[in-house]
């Protein structure tokens, strides 16, 4: 094992989760459905706290493994969180239960995000998570920067997509629409951007024009 792949595991290793989340990720697995890594859920809880977040949507609900950080990190926080699978909302609806969230801070819809987007208020969210149909990526981010407030941030879990954007000779549709993502943002006077290497990558996006 090289340093930086010593690195890695240890980062992800060193998080402890609580027992909802462990749980949720569990079922993820058993379900095939791919959750955040443990360092990427830290990070984006971290960010959620920082940001003293009250207003959070999540394009993209799995199991609810990425929401219970998100909510763990900003206590004050209602969540919004969209995907097009019931059957995932509901598993997430019961790991926020387990977790002891208040039904109150949880708003549940069902459908693509591509429909449910362009019906949600501009500027109203401290944080945007992106995490669904990697296919679609940049039009969910850019439905997301429209979704944030100023000062607001734009995450999206991912980014590196299994290791494929760094290495050039990957040319499908996914890897594609990541690595032009990344580089748009790179030189977008829009917003202040970083690009964490940890799990399967992390673009953390704060929008600094209107």
């Amino acid at each position: 094992m090289s340093e930086k792949e010593s690195n890695w595991k240890f980062a992800e290793d060193i998080v402890s989760e609580s027992e909802a989340i462990a749980r949720a990720r569990e079922h993820s697995l058993e379900l095939g459905v791919e959750a955040i890594s443990p360092a990427i859920g830290a990070q984006i809880g971290v960010i959620a706290a920082a940001s003293r977040a009250t207003g959070i949507i999540e394009i993209g609900t799995g199991l609810g493994v990425s929401g219970l950080y998100l909510l763990g990190g900003a206590p004050k926080a209602t969540l919004t969180t969209i995907d097009v699978e019931v059957d995932h909302q509901q598993y997430a609806r019961d790991a926020f239960i387990a977790a002891g969230t208040a039904p109150s801070r949880v708003r549940l819809i069902p459908g693509r995000a591509n429909q449910v987007l362009p019906r949600m208020n501009e500027a109203s969210y401290d944080v945007v998570l992106v995490d669904a149909d990697p296919e679609h990526v940049i039009e969910y981010v850019e439905h997301g920067l429209r979704l944030a407030r100023l000062g607001g941030t734009v995450l999206v879990p991912h980014a590196l997509w299994r290791g494929r954007v760094a290495d050039p000779v990957k040319r499908d549709r996914a890897t594609t629409d990541f690595r032009l993502l990344l580089t748009e943002v790179s030189t977008s006077g829009a917003v202040i951007s970083s690009l964490s290497p940890a799990g399967d990558g992390l673009l953390q996006m704060t929008k600094v024009t209107a």
